[in-house]
Formats: structure tokens, C-alpha cells, sequence
């Protein structure tokens, strides 16, 4: 028995092994010829982003967003997980299992989302999926992706099952177990925050809300189309934030002072709604900041929420937290 961690994040989606992993962007696009499919650079051999499923061949990540015609990406709930959750989590998980052995699975949704979603998402993913790899050289390989049971849990939780436990699902951590630990995960979408009592989930300290790091990228794409004309599909400026500026039709644009600006705009609103939630929770011992939103953010959000924000560590993807937490959480409850 494998057990097997998948994250499927409106931004990106992430899956683990425990020993390897992967992270590509939310997008799925129609499988288009490809003349040339072959890295131009030596050592870019990569997982496959090409598949065939549920009779529908595509293209998944950053090959969808440089290659596909068609390409679908969204942000509202019901259209993900009718459309696109399924074919993100086989294309993430499929490299990591092998043809028809069962899996147990991890995943997790956002509080907002859990109740209504959590059995849509376990029906969707628990069953045997046939699919078909396309690799970078164009070898397909066939295979029955068979996925025995899934537990799916509040999405925040899996950063904290991160620091709490090791590689082997032991407590590495004691404080996360007998504490009272905050949590602010800020995500693509949504932002969640939850509360974890000595590992008892509090109702009245969670929510989730649309601060997402999202609302940034569409404050920054409006800006853009102000002063170049061009809209911008947001999820095309995940490497320009990082840069810090854009190139659009040969012209160049700094992003730093527009980057501040939303940034700061979004973080004064998400620490607005984590310090009014959790007025009553004043014995909070932590707060964890978490997400690839939490990373980004934190410089901005940390200074403004009231109580102990642990620092982000720098040497980890933050993208990863959750998901790492969710194998080693499956490690903890199905022990080999």
C-alpha cells in the first residue's frame, strides 16, 4: 500500500510521495500537435504534462499555458471540481503511483468549501482512473491509477500536520500537540483560518474568506490594462511578480511599487479578518502564516496580526506545506 498526498489548489496543484514531488499550475488546455516537444537545453527532463483521460487528451501546467489553444482556469468552486479537479489530481498523482496497486489518498479542501465539497471530491478521486502519460519524448505509458480510499481534511490543517509530525508520522513537534495554535493559510483563492486546540479543530475560530492572493494579481492585471491595454490572464503573472516587473508588447513595466500597494492593500484586510475572528481566542500561544500566499504575504500580514506570528521558513516552498502535511498525516493514520 502507497500513500499518496494531493493538494488541488485553484493556483497550483501538488502531489507527493513522500520521497519526490510536484507543482505545476491549475491549468488544463486542449492537446494540440506539438512539432517540437523536446527541451532545448540539456537536464530538462520533466514529469509529463501531456495525458488521456475520461477520452479527453491534454495538456496540463505551463504546457497548457504555452502550447494548449483552449485553456481552462478558474476560480469559482463548482466549476473546478466539475471540471478540472480530477484531471489535476490524476495528472499529479499518476507519476507516483504504479499500474493498478491501491493507494490511499490525502487531500484537503478549503473550510468554506469542506462541507459541501469534501464527499464530491472523495467520490471523485476514489475509484480506479485509466490514464494514458505522455512523456517529454513522446513514450506513452498506460495506466490504471487505483485510489482504495481517500481522507479528505480542512486544507490548513495539512501545515500544521506538517510541523507537528516527521517523515514516519510520529509528533516531532510537541507544542503543535498541547498548544493553541492559529493558523492563516493563504492560498490562490481563498484565505483560511482555523484554530487548532491541543489538535481539536474550533468552529468558532474558523472561516475561510476571498482573500486570496488572487485578489492582488487581479488589482495588479487592472492596473495593467489601465496603462498598456492588455488584459492579462492573472495566473501569467506569477513570474512577473517575482521578477518584479513585465515586459508586454516589447515595453517594459515595474511591478514594485503596484506589488506593494495591492500586497498591502490585501494583507490589512486579511489580518483585519483574523484579528476580529479570533478577539474571544486571546490565549492563542502561535500563529502559523502558511500557503504560497502566506510566503509572499508575510512580510505584510505579520506586523499587522495581533499575537506571536511564527516566521515563514525561508528554506521550504511554502506551496508544499500543506500537502507534505497531508502524507505525513497518512503515514500517521495508516500506518505500514
Amino acid at each position: 500500500m502507497r500513500i499518496l498526498a494531493a493538494d488541488i489548489g485553484f493556483g497550483y496543484t501538488k502531489a507527493t510521495d513522500g520521497r519526490q514531488h510536484q507543482v505545476f499550475k491549475s491549468i488544463v488546455g486542449e492537446a494540440n500537435p506539438v512539432q517540437f516537444s523536446e527541451s532545448l537545453l540539456p537536464g530538462q527532463q520533466a514529469l509529463p504534462r501531456h495525458f488521456v483521460t475520461g477520452g479527453e487528451e491534454v495538456f496540463v501546467g505551463e504546457l497548457a499555458e504555452t502550447q494548449s489553444r483552449g485553456r481552462g482556469f478558474t476560480l469559482d468552486p463548482s466549476q473546478f471540481l466539475g471540471k478540472y479537479a480530477r484531471t489535476l489530481g490524476l495528472a499529479a498523482l499518476a507519476p507516483f503511483a504504479e499500474h493498478g496497486d491501491p493507494v490511499r489518498l490525502v487531500t484537503g479542501l478549503p473550510i468554506s468549501f469542506f462541507r459541501k465539497y469534501r464527499e464530491i471530491l472523495t467520490t471523485l478521486l476514489q475509484q480506479r482512473h485509466a490514464i494514458t502519460m505522455v512523456w517529454p519524448n513522446g513514450e506513452r505509458e498506460e495506466k490504471t491509477v487505483y485510489i482504495e480510499k481517500v481522507r479528505v481534511v480542512p486544507q490548513p490543517f495539512g501545515s500544521l500536520f506538517n510541523l507537528m509530525l516527521d517523515g514516519q508520522g510520529k509528533v516531532l513537534q510537541q507544542r503543535f500537540v498541547t498548544e493553541k495554535i492559529g493558523v492563516i493559510d493563504i492560498g490562490f483563492r481563498t484565505t483560511d483560518f482555523t484554530i487548532s486546540d491541543k489538535t481539536r479543530y474550533s468552529e468558532r475560530g474558523s472561516l475561510s474568506t476571498d482573500s486570496g492572493i488572487s485578489v492582488a494579481y487581479n488589482a495588479l492585471a487592472n492596473l495593467l490594462h489601465e496603462k498598456s491595454g492588455t488584459q492579462i490572464e492573472i495566473y501569467r503573472l506569477y513570474e512577473a511578480v517575482a521578477r518584479g516587473s513585465i515586459k508586454i508588447r516589447g515595453q517594459k513595466y515595474d511591478l514594485t511599487g503596484l506589488i506593494a500597494q495591492a500586497f498591502t492593500q490585501l494583507a490589512t484586510r486579511i489580518a483585519t479578518d483574523a484579528n476580529r475572528l479570533w478577539l474571544d481566542d486571546w490565549d492563542l500561544d502561535a500563529i502559523v502564516l502558511t500557503g504560497g500566499g502566506g510566503a509572499t504575504l508575510a512580510p505584510y500580514v505579520a506586523p499587522l496580526v495581533q499575537g506571536e506570528v511564527l516566521p515563514v521558513p525561508a528554506d521550504q516552498d511554502a506551496r508544499l506545506a500543506n500537502v507534505l502535511g497531508y502524507w505525513k498525516y497518512g503515514v500517521h493514520i495508516w500506518p505500514t
